[in-house]
């Protein structure tokens, strides 16, 4: 049975197959390497970096803050043993030492969906050259290597911080789910934002243009904000799809001697 071609249906999507699932990978950038996580390997780094953390920086996560070392080389054990979620660990290449964790969680290669997120930063590697590089080298992975066409980010809706960090990233805001998750007994609001493949090359450009030796002095201070390349990257793509849209238009209902 053929569907109804009066009703409106979305974009036809012709050879799209199931995507492969994200991997353990070892991916290396100028300021930041992605390793699999291993508690072997980047155990005492982590140990040694969470030890230490702001205690707010667990609030909104599902798990932490943990009362002794004890506790937190369970988590990170179970954590590189996880079936569900794939985790990896963000190596700062300026001390050679472990310094944080992230993780793809609930891919859906079937739709080319997956998510990152529990991330967590020693105090020492925030709002650094490497976290941000770290979030590009994942997205550059699934977009140019898996070929997937969403790359979602989902905090709790109170998480200022996590959502001001998505905005930089170049994540769009799409909503707020209700009454969502019940975590560490309290009741969780959703905040959604995403990133789609259409939208991918003009954000990878500005991610590259950001990351450059050039962009920061001799003291490491940027000297264009990434927020600044995001929004110039923004403005661009949507005025490119408003025009697209609108030619798309002017195709389909004016005759092509009026055009």
């Amino acid at each position: 049975m053929s569907l109804n071609p009066s009703l409106p249906l979305g974009a036809a999507l012709p050879g799209w197959t199931r995507r492969a699932s994200p991997q353990p990978v070892t991916i290396d950038g100028r300021t930041c390497r992605i390793e699999p996580l291993d508690v072997a390997r980047h155990g005492d780094d982590l140990l040694a970096a969470f030890r230490d953390t702001d205690e707010a920086s667990w609030v909104y996560l599902f798990i932490g803050p943990f009362a002794d070392d004890a506790g937190i080389l369970t988590w990170l054990t179970e954590a590189a043993n996880s079936k569900d979620y794939i985790y990896s660990a963000i190596i700062d290449r300026a001390s050679g030492r472990a310094g944080g964790v992230c993780a793809f969680m609930r891919p859906d290669p079937a739709n080319g969906v997956v998510e990152i997120g529990s991330i967590h930063y020693a105090d020492t590697l925030k709002r650094t050259p490497a976290t941000t590089e770290a979030m590009y080298l994942l997205m550059r992975y699934v977009f140019d290597e898996l070929g997937y066409r969403r790359y979602e980010w989902k905090c709790n809706s109170l998480n200022a911080p996590s959502r001001r960090a998505a905005l930089r990233l170049g994540f769009r805001f799409e909503g707020i789910f209700r009454n969502h998750l019940v975590v560490k007994g309290r009741n969780r609001d959703t905040a959604w934002f995403s990133i789609l493949d259409s939208e991918w090359p003009a954000l990878k450009g500005a991610y590259e243009r950001w990351l450059v030796p050039e962009n920061f002095d001799r003291d490491g201070r940027q000297r264009v904000s990434l927020s600044e390349m995001m929004i110039a990257a923004r403005v661009n793509f949507d005025c490119a799809s408003q025009y697209g849209k609108l030619l798309r238009w002017a195709l389909q209902h004016i005759a092509p001697q009026q055009l």
